[in-house]
């Protein structure tokens, strides 16, 4: 018989945490407002360099991934884990460093972010110094993770373990293979893989940024708190082991679905959407699990609000986790990609997956840290409704504008042209729709709020147990069980689990991503390309810096409505010398690989300094600020030097003559600008830079244009 030990729980840290997470939905929610209204009111960029859409966006997708729900996560996981194996975290200290660590991190990239200081990788924006402080706190993590389950108590690990395992071990893998870049000064790096390779591995990470930090913590913390607050078991156990072990195996290789009909080679494409269309079954299975447990327990369900959140949220799992393979689907990928459609998908999952999952955590959690009831059930009730209704008015009128969107840039007339030639009259026609998103943006922050009074009062009204005393008997480990196999014996061994788990999500990645790097010919290079000049490169930078990408492609898909409205499809072998690639995920504005020699100079000047002096009724911010500040030289050599050691073929001399080759440009740029009419633009000012860039996209093979100019947005 084993001895009966008693130990305590830490209550500290979940507190820590449960406090940040809801402090983080306020603000992470609230920059993704500003950035939604700054789309139909472009005054709210205010007209400042850190104000700007284009900086804002990447400030809120990181406050609410990695802020409000990477702490929903850790609030999570030490409460259930510490109960799920009877024994307090491995070490207090790793504990309180990861969650120091971690908010540290959260600040740093509040501050760098709307300072310009990016990657431009989706999901990945932060420089290389937070890149690698996000690669320590997620090791401490790790290993107060393993050590927990290493000195549990519990023989079998539960479910819910298995995922965190796996959250563990792919977002390290994850994180340091698309991270890898070569530093050019302290917050500026290139990545090591250029082009095709650079989107591969970034999409790789992206989606499965979404697999395993938005989706697997989160499916953990489902299987754990859902039939506690039901008080019933899990629905299907067999069905539990399907799902994880299906759902980490298949989800790895979806990454390719986010480039369908892009540079990226056919065979990698097929398998990514194969893939994930497999993703169906397994994701269906977790959810069905999830609302099944439930069976019995709808009249709770009425009466719990925490519940109510539960049940949306697993709904919203469903629903996103059956968009996304048919959004994969190439047919209509086609008409999805690149518009609101796929924000609204996106919106889905996190304000309705993980939103009120962890709206629904925080709500069982507090009255249970501080010994006492909810606050007020009719409020919780309240957020409830005011949060759902603020969802439906954001993603409805997404949908509605993301098929707008892709039915308008493909529509030709009788004659044969295009319907709506210029791109600023799908713009326009959105305005309506996204003034409804900025109506439902703040319904669900309205929904916060009411929320952070409830927990605080909540909290007021208890005491708070720091350590919580539990008695559980010794685990003897030495005990001799049955020799047979399976999954029971496999939760017992979690050292080999774990390698087990890695190895599923490693299969995929080798796969998908090793024949781009050790076959040559699956990148062609062409002959006629060549680097970026000294000038061009740091207008790239100035381009990367203000967040264009986020608006604006560079990937010209083989499709006749994108050919005559932008010329030649793009090819592989362009981007060879793109560090990082930047063909972008959304069209806000149109794509601009073909963008060169078709404006002059001082188009672009002016469409800097004031977009609806070019293109009226354009909802894109100005950019003042690239006229008065001075272009900074000091660094070209420096960025020469490293974008040379990710495999761009300058010579010393050319890094050694950058400044007069920078300087013979721009005084070009400038001759252009008189000829325009623009005789006052010095010569060493950022936005000769930016122009100079721009005129490069797409001269490198060039194509006459099939349609005369048109107004960008």
């Amino acid at each position: 018989m084993n001895n009966i030990e008693t130990f305590k729980y830490d209550n500290r840290i979940v507190r820590a945490f449960a406090i940040a997470t809801a402090l983080w939905a306020l603000v992470g929610t609230a920059a993704g407002l500003l950035a939604a209204c700054q789309l139909f009111w472009p005054a709210l960029n205010l007209d400042t360099p850190f104000t700007t859409f284009g900086r804002i966006r990447p400030l809120h997708t990181n406050a609410v991934i990695f802020a409000f729900v990477g702490n929903g996560m850790f609030m999570g996981i030490y409460y259930s884990l510490q109960r799920l194996c009877k024994a307090r975290m491995y070490s207090d200290a790793l504990s309180w460093f990861n969650f120091w660590g971690w908010n540290a991190i959260i600040v740093a990239a509040a501050v760098t972010l709307p300072l310009g200081l990016s990657t431009s990788k989706e999901y990945a924006e932060l420089e290389w110094p937070i890149d690698m402080a996000i690669a320590v706190v997620w090791v401490a993590f790790t290993v107060n993770l393993l050590g927990t389950i290493l000195k549990r108590r519990e023989k079998h690990m539960y479910v819910a373990i298995w995922f965190y395992i796996a959250t563990a071990v792919t977002v390290a893998m994850l994180h340091i293979f698309n991270s890898l870049a070569i530093p050019a000064s302290l917050f500026k790096s290139y990545s090591v893989y250029a082009g095709v390779q650079d989107a591969l591995v970034q999409w790789w990470y992206g989606h499965n940024a979404v697999a395993f930090f938005l989706t697997t913590p989160y499916l953990g913390l489902m299987y754990y708190f859902l039939p506690k607050a039901a008080n019933r078991p899990v629905f299907s156990y067999r069905l539990s082991i399907i799902h994880f072990w299906a759902l980490i195996f298949v989800y790895i290789w979806a990454g390719p679905h986010h480039l369908l009909y892009t540079a990226l080679p056919n065979w990698a494409q097929s398998l990514g959407m194969a893939f994930s269309v497999m993703l169906i079954a397994p994701s269906w299975g977790g959810m069905l699990n999830g609302l099944l447990t439930l069976r019995g327990a709808w009249d709770k369900v009425r009466q719990e609000p925490m519940l109510k959140f539960m049940v949306v949220a697993v709904t919203a799992y469903g629903m996103a986790t059956l968009e996304g393979p048919t959004l994969a689907v190439k047919s209509v990928n086609a008409l999805s990609h690149y518009t609101d459609w796929t924000i609204a998908h996106v919106h889905t999952g996190a304000l309705g997956w993980n939103g009120f999952l962890t709206f629904s955590l925080l709500y069982w959690l507090f009255p249970r840290l501080w010994n006492t009831k909810l606050w007020s059930v009719k409020l919780a009730n309240y957020h409830f409704w005011v949060g759902l209704l603020g969802m439906m008015f954001y993603v409805v009128p997404m949908y509605t504008s993301g098929v707008t969107q892709g039915l308008m840039w493909k529509e030709f007339t009788e004659d044969g042209f295009l319907r709506y030639p210029n791109f600023l009259e799908t713009v326009v026609r959105l305005v309506p729709m996204y003034q409804l998103r900025a109506i439902g943006g703040s319904l669900y922050v309205l929904g916060i709020v009411l929320m952070m009074i409830n927990l605080y009062k909540t909290a007021q009204s208890g005491q708070f147990i720091g350590d919580q005393e539990a008695q559980a008997p010794a685990l003897d480990l030495a005990r001799k069980e049955s020799p047979k196999l399976g999954h029971r014996w496999l939760e017992g061994v979690p050292v080999t689990f774990t390698v087990l788990s890695l190895i599923a999500v490693v299969i995929g990645g080798l796969v998908e991503i090793v024949p781009l790097y050790l076959v040559k010919e699956n990148v062609p290079t062409i002959a006629s390309v060549k680097p970026y000049t000294p000038l061009e490169v740091l207008g790239r930078d100035l381009y990367i810096r203000e967040g264009c990408v986020g608006c604006h492609s560079q990937m010209i898909r083989p499709f006749r409505s994108e050919t005559e409205r932008y010329g030649e499809y793009s090819k592989v072998g362009e981007y060879i010398y793109d560090h990082p690639f930047l063909w972008g995920s959304k069209r806000t504005g149109p794509d601009l690989h073909r963008v060169g020699g078709k404006y002059p100079d001082a188009w672009h000047y002016n469409h800097m300094e004031d977009p609806r002096s070019t293109s009226p009724g354009s909802i894109m911010p100005a950019y003042p600020w690239l006229l008065s500040q001075k272009l900074d030289t000091s660094v070209l050599r420096p960025r020469m030097g490293a974008l040379r050691r990710t495999g761009v073929p300058y010579t010393d001399e050319q890094i050694a003559t950058a400044q007069a080759s920078l300087e013979a440009q721009s005084k070009q740029v400038v001759a252009n600008l008189a000829v325009g009419m623009i005789t006052n633009a010095p010569a060493d000012r950022e936005i000769v830079a930016l122009i100079a860039y721009l005129q490069r996209l797409g001269t490198d093979i060039k194509q006459a244009p099939t349609n005369p100019p048109v107004a960008m947005k």
